[in-house]
Formats: C-alpha cells, structure tokens, sequence
C-alpha cells in the first residue's frame, strides 16, 4: 500500500499562508528555485504515482503548470505527466491544460476518499498545499510523511501549517537537507 505524503512551503516561522490566504512570502524566497532545490523537489516528484489536491489549490496548478515549459522548471513535465485527483463536492469537471486532460475528483468525505484511493493501490500519493485537505488527513492520522521545504522569510503571522486542533503527534525525522541558499527541507514520519 502507498504513502499520504503532505509537502507544505511554510516560513521560518511555521506559516504555510498570509494572514489574507496569500502566499506572496513564496515569491519573496527565490530559494525555492535553486538549482540544488529543484533537483531535489524532481527526485521526489519522480517518486510518487499521484498527486492529490484540494479544490483550491487544484486551480492555482491548474492555472500554472500546464502551460510550464520544462526548461523554465524542471518538474513541470512529471507533475504534468502524473494521474491528478481533487478533492471537491462543487466541482463538475477538473480540466487540466488544453490538451484534453483531466484530473479525476473525488467526492464524499476527504479523508476516506484519500484512503480509498490509496487502498486501491494507487501508489504514494503527494498532497501539495491543499490545507483543508490537509487539516482533515492530520486530524485523522492518515498523513504518513510530513515534507516541509522551509524559506528563510519570517511573516509574522498568517495561517499555520496544522490545524490549530490538531494536538500533539510524535514525529520521527526521515530526511534533512539544508541548502546552499538558507532554505531546507525536512521530512518526518510520524511516531
């Protein structure tokens, strides 16, 4: 059976979103797109069979990666290439790109259609962003590794990375990598 792998961009000081749901603080960090850091975001991608979304964070790819060239990013191929699902009880159809591809939704509650994808053996399945999505697969422990890529920007406030309900979870360190360019990231399974 596979993997519920969650990999969120969060700040230096734990925020995966502005205080008003934006994530401006990503593009402050061009640490993200170091060469170093993406050949590591393209060996991960390259590992997992699927990768899940929740609705809003499916529009925010949907209007991004389809049209990326690889040569501008790296991963823009494989995450093009890899069955997509979303999560949404609004939407009709999950259009992705122009090119008559779809992503397939899953409806009913979150975290079971998660699992039941996962059960079907549809391989490691990566969660980006997504944090209501998120949130509910955290509550229910279904999340076995937790990648966090950390930018070397301070926000001050905004919308931590877990929800605040949450309680407290061992988490065993899986991997660490620090970059040349003050990002990280780490990776923990949970205890």
């Amino acid at each position: 059976m596979g993997r519920i792998i969650v990999e969120q961009i969060v700040s230096a000081d734990g925020f995966a979103a502005e205080t008003d749901g934006g994530i401006g603080f990503f593009a402050a960090a061009a640490e993200l797109t170091t060469p170093e850091v993406e050949d590591e975001q393209l060996r991960m991608v390259e590992t997992v069979d699927a990768i899940v979304l929740g609705r809003t964070t499916y529009a925010m790819f949907e209007a991004y990666w389809p049209d990326v060239s690889p040569q501008v990013e790296r991963v823009a191929a494989p995450i093009n290439a890899l069955p997509k699902y979303v999560v949404s009880s609004t939407l009709s159809q999950a259009p992705w790109g122009r090119g008559g591809d779809h992503a397939h939704i899953l409806r009913g509650d979150a975290v079971a259609s998660v699992c039941a994808l996962r059960e079907r053996g549809a391989g490691d399945l990566i969660v980006w962003g997504s944090l209501t999505l998120t949130d509910a697969l955290l509550r229910a422990g279904a999340v076995d590794l937790l990648r966090l890529r950390v930018v070397p920007v301070l926000i001050g406030a905004g919308r931590p990375f877990v929800p605040a309900d949450l309680g407290q979870r061992g988490l065993v360190l899986d991997s660490l990598h620090r970059f040349a360019s003050g990002a990280q990231l780490v990776a923990w399974r949970f205890a």
